[in-house]
């Protein structure tokens, strides 16, 4: 039997790349790579309807290095997404080298995405990666040239599909074949494609170039304020502010009243003066609809 290793989203696409394969009897492993931009629920969720086991690989802080500084440029916000599928690519390939898949599948389609899923994109992927021949795109693969796997004969090369464009009626159709019925829509989970996140991120990184992972999680809730190099984030809900408290670290400052309900606060950065300690209280009361107003406020403290 045929092993192959399939990068899986959780999407449609990776769901039948799985099934066009399976039913060649090729035992198909998926797996999925997180970072601090995505996390894999949705393809925990999908994989589990489809009865396939997923394995899940973090590879944040590599990720985070090629979205600093990505060789191919970004998408229409933060999003390398040519540097962030080969990152993926690569991390693959170690793993089908280190326990001894014959080939790596992914459910990319040819002209799907018209900058990332171009013919000339997806070869440069896969010399990139250094696949060359053992990247296969079941989906799509009538399309492209044959693989290795295929002419060994581990796959059929005719019971694989000639999916080609935009549009998503063929897919609907194998959805309907295959008895698929959870799936998430094309739009994905990737913050970077948030152009307002990616504002707040690039701002971020020209105050604070050695931001981290905790730093990128905060850029997630709240309302955030600078003041010069310092970060004030005020929790907009009770759930907000329990993440602040744990994404809190050494340095940093916590605010809260007292005697009325309302915001956690933290500040995060050097030197914390006393006057972003009241600039912290004033936004941490504004936030508090029973607060705003009150003359007789009591606040705690807390550096960490």
């Amino acid at each position: 039997m045929a092993k192959a290793l399939l990068l899986f989203s959780g999407g449609l696409d990776s769901l039948l790349a799985a099934k066009v394969l399976e039913e060649q009897k090729i035992k198909v492993v998926p797996i999925f790579f997180k970072s601090y931009f995505f996390g894999p629920e949705i393809a925990q969720k999908s994989a589990k309807a489809a009865g396939l086991k997923l394995r899940v690989v973090d590879f944040s802080e590599d990720h985070l290095k090629i979205v600093q500084k990505p060789k191919y440029g970004y998408g229409v916000a933060l999003n390398p997404c040519i540097d962030c599928h080969l990152l993926m690519l690569k991390k693959a390939k170690e793993i089908k080298e280190k326990e001894g898949f014959d080939f790596v599948a992914s459910g990319e389609v040819l002209g799907e995405r018209p900058l990332s899923q171009n013919k000339k994109t997806m070869c440069l992927l896969e010399k990139e990666s250094f696949l060359s021949g053992f990247l296969l795109r079941p989906l799509s693969a009538k399309k492209l040239p044959p693989t290795i796997p295929e002419k060994l004969g581990l796959v059929n090369r005719e019971k694989l599909l000639d999916l080609q464009g935009r549009s998503r009626k063929k897919q609907l159709l194998l959805a309907k074949k295959y008895n698929l019925k959870e799936f998430p829509t094309p739009a994905g989970g990737c913050l970077l494609t948030d152009k307002e996140f990616g504002k707040k991120l690039k701002e971020l990184w020209q105050k604070f170039p050695q931001a981290g992972e905790k730093d990128i999680k905060l850029l997630k809730i709240g309302r955030h304020f600078w003041e010069g190099k310092i970060k004030i984030v005020v929790g907009r809900n009770e759930k907000e502010n329990q993440i602040l408290k744990k994404l809190a670290g050494k340095g940093d400052v916590l605010v809260e009243m007292t005697n009325y309900p309302g915001p956690t606060s933290l500040i995060r950065g050097t030197p914390i003066r006393d006057k972003i300690i009241e600039r912290t209280k004033f936004l941490t009361q504004f936030y508090s609809p029973k607060a705003r107003g009150k003359k007789d406020i009591l606040f705690e403290i807390k550096a960490i």
